[in-house]
């Protein structure tokens, strides 16, 4: 099912290094994309995976150090320059709009659409976004500043028509829409055939939760439980869970157990601490209590 996955266009952390990009990635879902956090080089990694800058339904940043947003305001005016002219959506917690306004402000004249910028209570779980394919929830962190995760929920795939069932208690092809939202079919005769008879179960749903920055919270758990795929920071080792636990960030030892907490499919760490220019010590970290976990890495692309 190649039209839900992930792409990784960076998975450091604040410092830089000539290994790893700072974070971003992007969501493509049914031929859109979301663009979540924008890190320093995100658009250079985006051309470099392919990706069609005009299929960019959203941008949604976690928090507002340097990291995740210091290349948003180059993003934005490349997306001008390629033409881009319906208005685009940015979400972010409190700050953002502070962040965006002079910008905003300096490119009215030049940049050809809109900038939609909302601001997310980063406090409490929210529906930030919605359309007819995924549904967008805000996740709190705890972090040094307002920060929020994304929770990208696909909405329920439409039942299966059962062709020969239907032809044979004669159900009309224009009654199919109804059967495929889960509807039960009435006969001429007043006999209600049950839609369990009349169609077969989609695909199931998926679900992708990308957690950046923020201190080992089992308050997550709740809200990513079963999801197929957590991305989840691991910026130290164990070895430094005193750092970890002042800066607010988390060890993979931690992500790990927030991904073995919420029953999740697969777990997948990064923002990694430069001091970590392999990430292989991590991934083995992680891999001891949650085997299905990966590492994320630039170019990397996760099917769901």
């Amino acid at each position: 099912m190649g039209d839900f996955r992930v792409h990784i266009l960076g998975c450091g952390s604040a410092l830089p290094t000539a290994v790893h990009y700072p974070t971003s990635q992007v969501v493509e879902l049914r031929d859109k994309l979301f663009l979540v956090d924008c890190g320093e080089g995100a658009q250079r990694q985006f051309r470099l995976q392919r990706l069609d800058f005009g299929r960019i339904i959203g941008v949604f940043i976690s928090h507002l150090h340097g990291d995740h947003c210091y290349g948003l305001y180059g993003f934005l005016s490349t997306m001008g320059m390629l033409g881009r002219r319906r208005a685009l959506p940015v979400y972010g917690p409190r700050g953002i709009d502070t962040f965006l306004a002079p910008f905003i402000e300096e490119s009215r004249s030049y940049l050809g659409y809109e900038i939609e910028v909302h601001v997310i209570d980063d406090r409490k779980s929210g529906l930030v976004y919605e359309d007819r394919s995924v549904e967008i929830t805000s996740l709190p962190l705890e972090h040094r500043v307002p920060c929020v995760g994304y929770l990208f929920r696909e909405k329920v795939i439409e039942r299966h028509i059962d062709r020969a069932s239907c032809d044979f208690y004669q159900v009309p092809r224009s009654y199919y829409v109804a059967l495929r939202e889960g509807a039960d079919f009435t006969t001429e005769e007043g006999q209600v055939i049950p839609n369990h008879r009349l169609t077969r179960q989609g695909r199931k749903a998926r679900s992708y939760a990308y957690c950046s920055d923020t201190a080992y919270a089992p308050s997550l758990v709740p809200l990513i439980q079963g999801v197929d795929l957590l991305y989840h920071e691991a910026t130290f080792s164990r070895e430094r869970s005193e750092r970890a636990k002042v800066t607010a960030h988390s060890t993979a030892e931690q992500a790990a157990l927030i991904a073995q907490a919420s029953g999740v499919g697969r777990l997948l760490i990064g923002h990694y601490s430069a001091r970590y220019l392999d990430a292989t010590p991590l991934l083995r970290e992680a891999q001891e209590v949650f085997p299905e976990t990966l590492a994320s890495d630039e170019g990397m692309i996760i099917d769901l």
